[in-house]
């Protein structure tokens, strides 16, 4: 956020509080004001009296008749309008220190889930690893390049799902239907995302995050953002495991399938919040028991 930015924002804050400051007081003054109104009036209307304003000499029945007058009945409940201007004002603190510490609520939450990730599903990682070397040879965890937040390039973990020295002779290329480069279980995980797991590691390392834009390969990202206009805004955030373009956009197999994603990556940086992740956790809970956009 520019300097700008931040100076309206902080008026913007400013303004609000004392809006509310002031509105809070006249609240909280309205029924010792009406109190006072009250025992004053019949002093008043004498001082009044046809237009002339006439000296502050009460006699003593009228001082009589004004210490016998009923006391108001007083409440112990708040206004109605200053209990909503309180409750107001204290959401509205909550919400705006909320988005201050937005990255250290996402760094604890990614931690905790990490850790329980990890923890629920070793058997799954135990029974996948030991599928992948009964049904093929090379190691069970293939390590990658991708490029992280700035641009830092980190070693992804991912369980193996395609045959040893795929992409030797292709090199860097999509993944795509029916591809002869997966292997039997490979194809299984990665209908279910499993082969997605081991990336807790990475999130543990603070190398990722639970949901953001996904990590893409040096060599992609080189080309891609030659040709796609504000690919790296992209790398303003840490990558994820899972985010917005991936529950709401197929798998890439085009350009044109890139340029779509980067659209929701953006958006997602510019809207991201807690509910946000939320919504999109949701959302992979759905992808993941449906299968869908995998390859």
């Amino acid at each position: 956020m520019s300097v700008k930015k931040q100076a309206k924002s902080f008026r913007a804050v400013k303004i609000f509080f004392l809006a509310w400051l002031f509105l809070s007081l006249f609240s909280l003054s309205e029924p010792i004001l009406r109190e006072k109104l009250t025992f004053a009036l019949p002093v008043l209307d004498k001082i009044t009296n046809n237009g002339e304003i006439k000296p502050l000499n009460p006699s003593n029945s009228e001082i009589e008749k004004i210490k016998t007058l009923p006391e108001p009945q007083k409440s112990h409940a708040p206004e109605p309008s200053t209990l909503l201007l309180l409750l107001g004002g204290v959401g509205g603190i909550m919400v705006r220190f909320a988005r201050k510490r937005f990255e250290e609520f996402k760094r604890a939450a990614d931690i905790i889930l990490s850790v329980l990730g990890l923890f629920v599903l070793s058997p799954i990682i135990i029974l996948s690893g030991f599928l992948i070397k009964l049904t093929s040879p090379g190691p069970v965890v293939y390590r990658q390049n991708r490029i992280g937040k700035k641009g830092r390039i980190f070693r992804i973990y991912k369980l193996r799902t395609m045959y040893q020295d795929a992409e030797k002779c292709s090199g860097a290329v999509w993944a795509r239907e029916n591809d002869p480069r997966i292997t039997p279980v490979g194809r299984m995980l990665r209908k279910t995302h499993m082969d997605e797991i081991p990336q807790l590691l990475n999130v543990l390392k603070g190398e990722m995050s639970i949901v953001g834009p996904r990590p893409e390969r040096p060599e992609l990202v080189r080309d891609l953002k030659t040709v796609i206009c504000d690919y790296e805004k992209r790398l303003q955030v840490k990558p994820g495991i899972t985010g917005l373009a991936q529950v709401w956009h197929k798998y890439d197999e085009t350009i044109q399938d890139v340029k779509k994603k980067i659209k929701y990556d953006l958006l997602y940086i510019r809207k991201m919040c807690l509910l946000a992740d939320l919504r999109i956790l949701a959302s992979t809970v759905v992808v993941v028991l449906t299968g869908r956009g995998a390859r």
